[in-house]
């Protein structure tokens, strides 16, 4: 409980790219620009500070994947499952560019 505390910044954010950005979608158009760069972009960004205050860790990885999942239902359809896989991808990158900047 300690951890989800001292990481709820992150996991804000993730929910904030998650179901706040895809309220900008107009169009496919805009669809494939904020799927395939924005919500990665912002994905990764947060990773990588992730990891610097905390290392790689397989547990925020999992959440983000999951966190990800109901936005399915309410933002796209069902050809957006495989995001979830590509989202969880950017945050295990994410992790792994943090580790050579992690304080000890």
């Amino acid at each position: 409980m300690d951890q989800l505390k001292k990481n709820i910044l992150f996991y804000i954010l993730l929910l904030i790219d998650f179901y706040v950005i895809p309220l900008f979608i107009k169009d496919t158009g805009s669809s494939m620009i904020v799927m395939l760069m924005i919500i990665p972009l912002i994905g990764f960004i947060t990773s990588i500070f992730y990891g610097i205050r905390n290392g790689f860790d397989f547990w925020y990885i999992l959440i983000a994947a999951l966190l990800f999942i109901p936005s399915i239902f309410l933002f796209y359809n069902a050809s957006a499952w495989v995001y979830t896989a590509g989202y969880a991808a950017v945050a295990i990158l994410g992790n792994l560019v943090a580790l050579p900047l992690r304080k000890r």
